[in-house]
C-alpha cells in the first residue's frame, strides 16, 4: 500500500511526541502546503476541510506545534503573527512594506553568524536570532511606477 500524504502528516506528528487527531493533521496539512500563514488563513482551510473548527483550537494547535518545534512562529511588527513549517535552520525573513508578503531568506553570511552575538548577559544560551529585512518588492515598485506614470 503507498504512502499518502496523510500518513507522511501522522508521521511527523507521531515524531515529536504529539498524537495524531482530525485538526493536528488539518492544521499541519494547511501548513506544508503554504509559507507563512495566519492564524484566519490557518482557520479557514481547516473549516473547509473539517466543518466546525474554533479559532481557539487552531491557536492550541498551532501552540502545540510551535513547543514540540514542527513549526516556527514569526511576528513582523505591525502584522500579524504567522506560521511556517520551516525550521530549525535559522533563516531569516523579508517583508514588503506595501502588500506585506514576506519570503525565506537563507542566513546573510555563512553559517548562522547570528547565534553569536557581540554581547549577551553572562550564561545567556542563544538558540535562535530573528533578522526581518523590510523593502518594497518588485511587484509593488512596478504598481507604484505605473501609478505615477498615469498621473
Amino acid at each position: 500500500m503507498p504512502v499518502t500524504r496523510s500518513d507522511e502528516l501522522a508521521t511527523r506528528l507521531r515524531e515529536v511526541g504529539l498524537r495524531v487527531t482530525g485538526p493536528r493533521l488539518a492544521v499541519l496539512s494547511v501548513l506544508a502546503g503554504r509559507a507563512h500563514v495566519d492564524v484566519e488563513t490557518v482557520r479557514g482551510a481547516v473549516h473547509d476541510r473539517l466543518g466546525g473548527v474554533s479559532t481557539q483550537a487552531v491557536y492550541d494547535v498551532l501552540r502545540a506545534f510551535t513547543v514540540a518545534g514542527l513549526v516556527r512562529r514569526i511576528e513582523p511588527a505591525g502584522r500579524p503573527a504567522l506560521f511556517e513549517t520551516r525550521t530549525g535552520d535559522n533563516h531569516h525573513h523579508i517583508v514588503c512594506r506595501t502588500c506585506g508578503t514576506v519570503s525565506d531568506i537563507d542566513c546573510v553570511v555563512g553559517a548562522a553568524p547570528c547565534l553569536e552575538p557581540s554581547s549577551a548577559p553572562p550564561g545567556f544560551l542563544v538558540d535562535e536570532a530573528e533578522v526581518t529585512f523590510w523593502g518594497v518588492c518588485a511587484n509593488c515598485q512596478s504598481k507604484n511606477r505605473e501609478g505615477i506614470d498615469h498621473l
